[in-house]
C-alpha cells in the first residue's frame, strides 16, 4: 500500500514539474498566410527593378559613352589581331572599366556602314564598318532575336553593383533582364535587312574577358546596344 502511495506520489511531482516546464517555455505563434506573404513580397522581380531604371541606365550609357574609333585605334594588335593584357589594361584605365573579375567593359558610341547582317542565327549580328577606324579589329553588334544570357556589358558598364542585390542570382537577372529589354524595345523595331550599306550609329556597351590570359584575342568585337539611329 505505502509503495503504490509513494509512486503515485513520484508520479504526481512528475506531473507537476513537467507542467511548470511547459508554463514557462515562450512559445511565438506564426501566422502562415503572413509569413507566406511576407515570403512572397520579398521575392525579387528583375524586371520591375530595369523598369524603373531603364531611363537612368540608358542615359548612363549614353553620358559615358566614348567614340569606338578612338578606343579601337588605341589597342595595338599583332599579325593575329591579339594584344597583351598589359598593353589592353591601360587603354581600358583611359576609356573604360575593369570589374573585379578582370573583365574589361566600356560603353562605346560607333557610327559606320553596315557591311552585312546575319539574321539566320538566333544570335544575329550585324557587322559594321566603324568611321575613322580602319584596322584588323571587326565589330559585330547584336541584334538577336536572342541575345547572350551570359553577357552583363551593360549591367557591368553603368555600375549596377553586386552589393545591392541580396545573391547572384539576382545580379545575374538584372543582367538578363537589361537584354530582355533590349531586345524587346530595340531591336524588334527594327528592319535591319534594310540597313546593309546604309550609316547607322550605335550606342552600348561590350566586354572584354581578361581573367587567366596574357594575351587576348580582339580579331572581333560583340557590343550590345542600347540605341541604334538609322536610315
Amino acid at each position: 500500500m505505502k509503495r503504490r502511495q509513494r509512486t503515485r506520489t513520484l508520479i504526481q511531482v512528475a506531473v507537476a514539474v513537467a507542467a511548470a516546464l511547459i508554463a514557462s517555455t515562450q512559445f511565438t505563434v506564426v501566422d502562415v498566410a503572413a509569413q507566406d506573404e511576407i515570403e512572397q513580397s520579398e521575392v525579387f522581380d528583375a524586371a520591375a527593378y530595369v523598369e524603373e531604371t531603364w531611363e537612368e541606365i540608358q542615359s548612363t550609357v549614353r553620358d559615358g559613352a566614348v567614340d569606338l574609333a578612338t578606343v579601337l585605334n588605341a589597342i595595338e594588335v599583332d599579325a593575329s589581331s591579339s594584344v597583351a593584357k598589359e598593353a589592353l589594361t591601360a587603354v581600358t584605365e583611359q576609356y573604360g572599366l575593369i570589374t573585379p573579375g578582370e573583365a574589361h567593359v566600356y560603353t562605346v558610341t560607333a557610327t559606320g556602314t553596315v557591311v552585312s547582317v546575319d539574321t539566320e542565327s538566333s544570335r544575329g549580328t550585324l557587322q559594321l564598318q566603324v568611321d575613322g577606324y580602319d584596322g584588323p579589329i571587326q565589330l559585330n553588334v547584336f541584334i538577336g532575336p536572342r541575345l547572350p544570357s551570359g553577357d552583363t556589358s551593360v549591367r557591368d558598364a553603368v555600375g549596377i553593383d553586386f552589393g545591392d542585390f541580396r545573391e547572384q542570382t539576382e545580379y545575374g537577372q538584372v543582367a538578363s533582364e537589361i537584354n530582355n529589354r533590349v531586345r524587346d524595345e530595340i531591336l524588334a523595331t527594327l528592319d535591319f535587312e534594310s540597313m546593309v550599306g546604309s550609316q547607322i550609329t550605335v550606342l552600348g556597351a561590350f566586354t572584354i574577358r581578361t581573367f587567366n590570359l596574357l594575351t587576348i584575342d580582339l580579331s572581333e568585337i560583340d557590343v550590345i546596344p542600347v540605341a541604334m539611329e538609322g536610315p
